[in-house]
């Protein structure tokens, strides 16, 4: 029995569109199957003929998606089936990376391997967007990817234009189309925060809720409910370094006062330390402003969204042992709950590739989404 699309009696179901639904649920069953998974038993996952399955498949190998793996040796009667997996090489996403003092670059391929990396640091505030963007093209590979993600510190609308960025200085900077006319491949544009968190979700797995939180010189948070990334009405949720924690305190370059960023950002924390750079962070550096201010914002976090679990990424990953008991003391007196359901900190899984690796991960998610746009874009 062929797998069905759900239509309005009145709007007719194209041919090409059942075979697009098809397409990605073939790939998708074999991209989630923790082995190499036989032709039959995908049929038996699908709903879908053998006969359909086996035809669907043969497009997929023949267009580089797949491959079909020789059957280990085995004894008994019968013959072992071949099983599918995604091909190595079938397919690359390209991540980019900008943020304000670095910039950064790496392939994946259709499995979730990285192919290559690239971090070059370079302040980019004395810069224009052209020539960031023109530095950043320079990172990436020559050819041979099939897509490409940006992830910027800042707010971008639904048409992938940068709206603000405050510690960039950009506003309303269309990065998605200089990129994509400079390598010749289409160009989504997100909020890095937004990838990073992503990319710690499928590293989770499940449907897990959590704050990602993102710390740099500026300061992001992705916020992931109920396995789903929440973007906000205009998908410009999770700007948390501009939530205030003192304010009438220490202005901040978005106009405001006292924003988180500017007692828990990189900066920040490293002039509360006395310390030019974060490998030249003392042992024993006070790190408990920075802590505290961390603390009161993720109080009022936790209160509002009722978060279990709080993810710290950027440099907040390995500097947690020493942030924690800062924050803690905050969550402590400020969550309403705390007594009753203490909230989990740990450190992000990716560390500080998650923004780019997020980047490259959606363009592979993509493609394992949405084979038959993807082959069309390549005929």
């Amino acid at each position: 029995m062929t797998a069905r699309i759900q239509a309005s009696s009145t709007v007719p179901v194209r041919q090409s569109s059942v075979r697009a639904h098809n397409l990605a649920l073939v790939l998708q069953t074999v991209a989630t199957s923790e082995n190499p998974i036989s032709r039959a038993s995908t049929s038996a996952a699908t709903g879908l003929t053998r006969a359909t399955v086996s035809a669907l498949v043969d497009d997929l190998i023949v267009r580089g998606l797949l491959v079909e793996r020789e059957p280990a040796p085995r004894s008994g009667a019968g013959r072992p089936a071949a099983g599918l997996a995604l091909a190595p090489d079938g397919a690359f996403g390209l991540g980019l990376e900008i943020n304000v003092d670095y910039l950064a670059a790496c392939v994946i391929d259709l499995t979730g391997q990285v192919r290559h990396r690239v971090v070059a640091p370079a302040d980019q505030r004395s810069s224009s967007w052209e020539e960031t963007l023109a530095r950043l093209v320079r990172l990436t590979p020559a050819g041979g990817v099939s897509g490409a993600a940006l992830a910027v510190p800042g707010l971008v609308s639904a048409d992938g234009i940068v709206r603000v960025a405050p510690n960039l200085g950009w506003q309303d900077v269309d990065a998605g189309r200089y990129l994509s006319e400079a390598l010749g491949l289409p160009v989504a544009v997100e909020n890095e925060a937004n990838l990073a968190a992503l990319s710690e979700l499928r590293a989770a797995g499940g449907r897990p809720t959590f704050g990602y939180v993102s710390g740099e010189i500026g300061i992001g948070a992705g916020l992931v409910l109920d396995g789903a990334l929440y973007r906000g009405v205009r998908g410009w949720s999770g700007e948390i370094g501009h939530l205030p924690v003192h304010p009438d305190g220490r202005p901040c370059r978005c106009g405001a006062r006292g924003c988180l960023e500017q007692y828990a950002g990189q900066e920040a924390l490293l002039r509360a330390a006395g310390a030019a750079t974060l490998a030249g962070l003392p042992d024993d550096a006070d790190l408990g402003e920075a802590g505290a201010a961390l603390g009161i914002a993720l109080a009022g976090v936790i209160n509002l969204l009722d978060l279990d679990t709080i993810v710290l990424g950027g440099i907040y990953g390995p500097l947690l042992p020493r942030l924690r008991p800062s924050i803690e003391h905050e969550l402590g007196r400020r969550v309403l709950t705390a007594g009753l359901a203490p909230v989990t900190l740990r450190a992000a899984a990716l560390g500080a590739d998650a923004a780019m690796r997020g980047a490259a991960e959606s363009v592979i998610r993509s493609i394992l989404d949405d084979p038959a746009t993807f082959l069309t874009r390549t005929t």
